[in-house]
């Protein structure tokens, strides 16, 4: 049964998100939050597989939520989706960095809504490659110097040339054709990344490979 919390400041909203929810045998809805310090509170006693987040609450705001959230090691299996009706690439890269793993608009039709769920709670990330890569494209280009991140350092030759691979966009199949080894292989040096770099999911790995300047903006995937 896949657990979600809803945060939302609209009763309306939370409702309806409730009601399509709670339809499904796999879902269950296991709280709703009208702001983002309340969502914190809740993802705490509460434990949900999946938040689903309002970008714009009073007090708390979704983004600062998502943060609070993602940087609780009590909560590493919780993964925040923000969910809100305004399609702004900033909020998408704030709300990437803040930990969210992915972003939908409140115009989703039903079906994508529940599918997308299912695809965060089975630990993968909701923004396809080549959104991801543009949005941190184009923020990471107005930051300045590279971040230092010093977990770069214990990743082996292979490891960073497979982050390399992630960051531009490529999933874990495309990454073992790319190194002639199998998926599984693939899949296993992605997830010794993920340990080593503290990363949550393959987006944060984006992040980090474009802040630290291993991948460039503007270069292109293949």
């Amino acid at each position: 049964m896949i657990r979600v919390l809803l945060a939302d400041d609209q009763p309306l909203v939370r409702m309806g998100l409730r009601v399509l929810l709670d339809s499904e045998d796999d879902i269950e809805v296991v709280g709703e939050a009208s702001r983002g310090d309340q969502a914190v509170e809740m993802a705490v006693s509460l434990r949900p597989h999946v938040v689903l987040m309002d970008v714009r609450m009073p007090g708390v705001d979704g983004i600062e939520a998502t943060r609070r959230i993602a940087g609780d090691s009590r909560l590493d299996h919780v993964r925040v989706v923000i969910l809100t009706t305004f399609e702004n690439d900033e909020y998408i890269f704030r709300g990437l960095r803040a930990g969210a793993v992915g972003f939908l608009v409140k115009d989703i039709e039903p079906t994508g809504l529940l599918e997308a769920v299912r695809v965060v709670a089975a630990g993968d990330a909701l923004l396809s490659p080549a959104v991801t890569r543009r949005l941190i494209e184009e923020y990471v280009d107005r930051s300045g110097d590279p971040v230092r991140f010093p977990e770069l350092e214990h990743l082996t030759e292979r490891e960073h040339e497979v982050l390399v691979l992630v960051a531009r966009g490529l999933s874990n199949n495309e990454v073992a054709d790319s190194l002639r080894c199998s998926p599984a292989t693939a899949k296993t040096h992605v997830s010794r990344i993920m340990t080593k770099l503290a990363a949550r999911d393959r987006v944060r790995l984006v992040v980090i490979a474009y802040e630290s300047g291993l991948v460039r903006p503007g270069w292109k995937v293949g």
